[in-house]
């Protein structure tokens, strides 16, 4: 879903799992403090003692994989009240019975210490210190979902002319040396759940925002300024090359700090996203004002910018100064163009919560939007040579308008009745959009050029509706394919034939008289893919697994209605869990399993549900 995102916004411009048992049933946190009395002014060392119940351990906060979620701590901000330098101690290296290499991990009572800097004019009587500790929590069979433990507490402050003391000596003498200094996230935030991307990914994710910002420059609101924004350098550095220049830096970084900003205030909203886009009613909300943008964008009407706004960001400022105020207000100006970008990446930033990787993506956008800036100013000579505004720039507003419904699309995926509707209504709006932009939008501009271009661009958007419609078509086919072949018990080669698992294909199974295996799993649990590697690669696991209908049901996001109705109709706690269905629908009596399972017990298994045992 998220790539199918990015690659729609290329063209024009995440959420951490609920935990299936309470946090408080984990983690427990005590918040201690180095003196008696917090002393305004100072900075002071607190202490979280976190104790994990036993025979659970939680990730270190920097996993050895990427797919592991790290333990992380966010403090909620207080007036008056700072966090700086979370300190956690060394993990312990530990031999699991799922995991064929080591792993970091804390087990029983750790301690991560903080320092915390009360402001001097702090008049409270006591600082509360709340946030929220980020885990998941496994056994040595088995992991829960990624789940979150809020603490507070109120520590006594010290008022004015009060004796302040040592306090906790036994906790604070065993601090470390700091290992490494973590800047705390806020508690809004999902806590570095941008992991999740691998280092490709995150590649082509920057290059396509970078791209898309660039080609927001061809847009009637941005395209016309640059010329003029270069010829204003050039006055206030009085034709010296080097004048212009730095004057074209400085307001691309008064872009690169407004946008950043705007990446930094939506990641940390992430978690208010992730659990709004759970929601139907926010999901077509959000689909409303993507159409709404697009009907904008097809000049149906037009939005504008109250007048004040658009002079306090136009306005023209003296000398360096002025110029970076220019950069950090030309959003506005160019707001009614780029703002549907820029609102599509804000949605996308905030689904993933990650305050970095939000602040990089809309620096790079600022990228992307300053180049042209940049390099006209280097060669202020090639300025003649660029096209002048005209009425090709509708027809450009015309393309980001057919993005934006697909973009509306987009959102609107959790809600459709099966992925083969969802990739056919993309594939239907991109060919729609092909077919306009090429013969039916009415721009006219002379020469051979434009023709050309209408035409490449029809042809790009017609090459992604097909890959669209072969995607979702691919999918379903392979799909109805699997169901097939488990319901024949036709050879299905070396590998076991997996199908995502539903209400409905239990009940066709229970209609056809096959028995069923359910493996519930997901992306960050470690012992799933030691079975998928160790057990469920093995032959006679293949062999035994054409008598059953084998279905797979991913916990990897709560956001999947179909896998949750599944997970609560079998009371699935953690993952992997696995699960033996009779012929008649019923399950296997004690032959369920949470964790880890070696070949030989699961072809016993196996071998007793197919037996009618």
């Amino acid at each position: 879903m998220r790539k199918t995102g990015l690659w729609l916004m290329f063209l024009m411009f995440v959420v951490g799992a609920a935990a299936a048992q309470n946090a408080d049933d984990i983690l427990s946190v005590r918040i201690l403090a180095s003196v008696d009395r917090l002393q305004p002014g100072q900075s002071q060392a607190i202490a979280l003692v976190i104790k994990i119940k036993a025979p659970y351990h939680i990730n270190s906060e920097t996993p050895a994989e990427d797919f592991l979620v790290p333990t992380s701590i966010s403090f909620a901000d207080t007036e008056g009240v700072r966090y700086t330098s979370t300190e956690f101690p060394p993990a312990e290296t530990r031999d699991l019975s799922f995991s064929d290499m080591p792993l970091e991990v804390y087990e029983g009572t750790f301690t991560v210490f903080c320092t915390l800097t009360l402001d001097a004019a702090y008049a409270e009587k006591g600082v509360k210190v709340s946030g929220s500790i980020q885990y998941q929590a496994c056994d040595d069979n088995a992991c829960l979902p990624p789940a979150e433990l809020a603490f507070e507490e109120v520590l006594a402050a010290a008022g004015p002319g009060e004796t302040v003391g040592a306090a906790n000596s036994e906790v604070f003498a065993s601090r470390p040396a700091p290992k490494a200094s973590v800047e705390p996230k806020p508690a809004a935030s999902e806590g570095g759940m941008a992991q999740a991307l691998n280092e490709r990914s995150l590649l082509v994710s920057f290059l396509l925002i970078f791209l898309g910002g660039l080609a927001l420059n061809l847009t009637p609101c941005v395209y016309p300024l640059i010329p003029i924004t270069i010829g204003y350098f050039g006055g206030q550095a009085q034709g010296k090359k080097g004048g212009v220049v730095a004057h074209a830096v400085l307001y691309v970084l008064g872009m690169a700090i407004t946008y950043s900003a705007l990446g930094l205030i939506a990641a940390l909203t992430g978690s208010l996203f992730g659990a709004a886009l759970q929601n139907p009613f926010v999901l077509v909300g959000i689909a409303l004002v993507m159409v709404a943008l697009a009907l904008s964008m097809f000049n149906l009407y037009e939005f504008r910018l109250p007048s004040f706004l658009t002079r306090m960001a136009g306005g023209r400022k003296q000398g360096f100064m002025g110029t970076l105020f220019m950069g950090l207000t030309v959003g506005f100006v160019a707001a009614p163009c780029i703002g549907p970008f820029v609102l599509g990446l804000l949605t996308y930033v905030g689904e993933r919560g990650d305050v970095v990787l939000g602040s990089l993506m809309f620096f790079v956008l600022a990228l992307g939007l300053g180049v042209p800036f940049l390099f006209l100013a280097i060669f202020s000579g090639s300025i003649d040579r660029m096209p002048r505004s005209g009425a090709w720039m509708v027809w450009v507003r015309t393309i980001f308008g057919f993005v934006l419904i697909a973009m509306a699309v987009y959102f609107l995926r959790p809600l459709f009745p099966d992925t083969l509707i969802y990739h056919l209504t993309l594939s239907l709006i991109l060919f729609i959009g092909a077919i306009f932009m090429a013969w039916l939008e009415p721009t006219k501009m002379p020469g051979k050029v434009f023709p050309v271009i209408r035409n490449l661009v029809g042809l790009a958007f017609f090459i992604l509706s097909l890959v669209f419609a072969t995607s979702g078509i691919r999918a379903y086919v392979a799909t109805a394919l699997a169901e097939a072949r488990a319901a024949s018990g036709l050879s299905t080669g070396s590998e076991i034939l997996w199908v995502p698992g539903s209400e409905a294909r239990l009940e066709a199974a229970a209609a056809q008289g096959k028995p069923v295996f359910i493996d519930f799993t997901a992306d960050w649990c470690i012992p799933c893919k030691e079975l998928d590697k160790f057990t469920f690669s093995d032959p006679e696991v293949v062999e035994m697994s054409r008598r059953f209908v084998m279905l797979k049901v991913d916990l990897t996001s709560s956001s999947d209605p179909v896998s949750q109705r599944l997970k609560n109709r079998f009371g699935v706690k953690g993952v992997p869990t696995l699960i033996f269905i009779h012929s008649d629908g019923s399950e296997a009596s004690g032959l369920r399993e949470v964790g880890f399972v070696e070949k030989d017990k699961f072809l016993e298994k196996m071998a007793k549900v197919s037996d009618g045992r």
